[in-house]
């Protein structure tokens, strides 16, 4: 006896309630209600993004190097002053380059693992739907098919 099996119809139901409650729970998550930050937490943020000049892949706030000591006193008084984030940011990449950040700049960046991540579920997706579309019922001969209704009724190759 076969086992019964849902709906197909149900399906995409369960699949779009899952899709929701994921948007859901990734929304609530980054969702933050705290107060502003300090000049300090700025500037603290901020140092933690600004690449030191003077040493090889580390933030200024991670270095003790005097250049990045100076840099972070300036930057704490330039928060305390009033000044943007990105204002900071932009007069230190004046200085020394678009490589004094250490977080991206291109947009690209940000993108393409979404789309990469995007075309891999597609691409799953059709490979399962393709697998599944192939399966067919195995052709059975009447012969076999005649056989098995006389095993299920009992009768043997002697009654016939």
């Amino acid at each position: 006896m076969r086992p019964a099996r849902r709906p197909v119809a149900r399906r995409p139901v369960v699949w779009l309630a899952l899709a929701v409650v994921v948007v859901v729970a990734l929304a609530a998550g980054s969702w933050r209600a705290s107060a502003p930050a300090t000049p300090a937490q700025r500037a603290a943020s901020i140092d933690a993004v600004l690449k030191c000049p003077s040493c090889e892949g580390l933030s200024v706030a991670d270095s003790s190097a005097e250049l990045a000591v100076a840099i972070r006193r300036q930057v704490l008084v330039a928060a305390r002053s009033g000044l943007s984030t990105a204002a900071i940011e932009a007069r230190y990449v004046a200085l020394y380059g678009p490589a004094e950040l250490l977080r991206p700049t291109d947009p690209l960046i940000w993108v393409l693992p979404m789309v990469a991540a995007g075309v891999a579920v597609a691409c799953l997706g059709a490979f399962f739907w393709r697998r599944r579309s192939r399966r067919a019922a195995p052709a059975v001969a009447d012969a076999d098919r005649l056989l098995v209704e006389r095993a299920l009724l009992g009768l043997s190759e002697a009654d016939r």
